[in-house]
């Protein structure tokens, strides 16, 4: 969620001095942690605008297909909002994009894509294997699919949704034009059962489900709702009790979500408040594993200047995170240890856990603007893999949307747009400290 005219507790502006007042359209609100290591990246994928001579489409979350046959042919994945899905080469160019549906009526929100993830060898009817792309259609309340085949280099990717996929939360059409709807997304195989799940978040509002994956006669695709859970919305500190402040009507909701499919677990990104765990199957209670540093700040929703105020720090936050707690990806390391990144969206940094270490931090690191490719700021969605990707990403690949993509255009240098920057993971390892 890019907060380019609302700070949830004003943190970052304590931090920085400044106020979002002071920039433009096509700057960020501030300069980010300077302060932490930085890595350059490598490529970037093409501008996207948010408006209407570009099509509504912005960028917002990044998945990374490996190419078992051919690594160096491997994809990146990201969503478009209006603008669909788009697949990018790993030198940044761009292969297909498979747009998002339209409105079904005149007063009807049209799709949006929002996050996207991939499961590997679903079975269809054809006695095939297959990798799916699959995506949170946060227009329309649905969970789409694309099924992936490598062997077609210029379209590589066939919509195999069934027409008759339900909505994945809302209880009515209203419901879906309010866009309280399908949000963020992760996809995980139960290794005893070999069932495929999906799961999924809800946007304005602290709810997850899980859903069971169908392969039909036809080979389309579709789930059905298996359970669902919500996370605390007000939270018990030594100053009393605290909820993040929010717009009327509205709970702390949930964007980042990966499963460590080896253990079972899925990691959640709850944006004002921090860093969960809890079971994939979502039958167990979660643990808030780190906090935002604005955590247990007092705030309170201002109608008129549609923020909200924060009071004094009381000293209950992290140290690691700043809202909002964003992407959630993991990868396994050369020393085989594996690590969760976390987009730190407030300060602009990304926070590395060693999740075979008790889910110890271990460091931080910035993308940085190098001579040829600008920064990323204000991440939403981030990817990685400790795969070898071919001559382009030999060392593994860390994907991070770039919420302040740069240089701006337009006549006045106001039209922004936001892209993928592509980082060597080595280079990521360097910065964070990771051995």
């Amino acid at each position: 969620m890019h907060r380019r005219t609302r700070l949830a507790a004003g943190l970052a502006v304590l931090v920085t001095g400044l106020t979002a007042a002071t920039a433009t359209a096509s700057t960020p609100p501030h300069p980010g942690d300077q302060t932490v290591a930085p890595a350059y990246a490598k490529a970037e994928t093409r501008a996207l605008f948010d408006d209407e001579a570009g099509g509504n489409s912005d960028a917002d979350d990044p998945a990374i297909w490996y190419n078992a046959a051919r690594p160096g042919s491997s994809l990146v994945l990201g969503t478009a909002k209006e603008g669909g899905l788009d697949v990018y080469r790993l030198d940044g160019g761009l292969v297909q994009t498979l747009p998002a549906p339209a409105a079904p009526a005149a007063d009807s929100a049209p799709g949006r894509f929002n996050n996207v993830d991939v499961l590997t060898g679903l079975r269809f009817p054809d006695g095939r294997r297959s990798d799916v792309a699959v995506v949170t259609d946060r227009g329309r309340d649905r969970i789409r699919f694309y099924r992936i085949d490598g062997s077609r280099p210029g379209t590589p990717l066939t919509d195999v949704t069934d027409a008759a996929v339900p909505r994945a939360f809302a209880a009515t059409e209203a419901e879906v034009d309010d866009q309280y709807t399908a949000y963020g997304t992760a996809v995980w195989r139960d290794p005893d059962s070999g069932r495929s799940y999906v799961l999924a978040s809800r946007r304005h509002a602290p709810d997850l489900a899980l859903f069971e994956l169908r392969v039909t006669r036809s080979g389309t695709v579709t789930y059905e709702k298996v359970r669902t859970l919500t996370l605390p919305s007000s939270f018990r500190t030594p100053g009393g009790v605290w909820s993040p402040c929010q717009d009327p009507g509205e709970g702390p909701q949930i964007e980042g979500l990966v499963v460590d499919a080896e253990e079972g677990d899925l990691y959640i990104g709850q944006e004002d408040v921090g860093l969960w765990k809890v079971d994939a199957d979502l039958d167990d209670e979660p643990e808030l594993i780190d906090r935002t540093r604005q955590f247990g700040i007092p705030a309170v929703y201002d109608p008129e200047t549609d923020e909200c105020v924060a009071g004094a720090d009381p000293g209950y936050g992290g140290e690691h995170i700043t809202a909002d707690t964003e992407g959630v990806t993991l990868f396994r390391g050369p020393s085989g240890r594996q690590y969760l990144i976390v987009s730190s969206q407030g300060d602009y940094t990304y926070s590395v856990y060693d999740t075979s270490d008790d889910d110890e931090w271990v460091g931080s690191f910035r993308v940085a603007p190098g001579a040829v490719i600008d920064g990323s700021e204000e991440t939403d969605g981030i990817a990685a893999t400790g795969r070898a990707l071919g001559s382009a990403f030999p060392n593994g690949l860390f994907v991070a949307q770039d919420g302040y993509n740069a240089p701006a255009t337009g006549d006045d240098g106001d039209r922004s747009s936001t892209n993928y920057k592509l980082v060597d993971l080595s280079d990521v390892l360097r910065a964070a400290g990771v051995r």
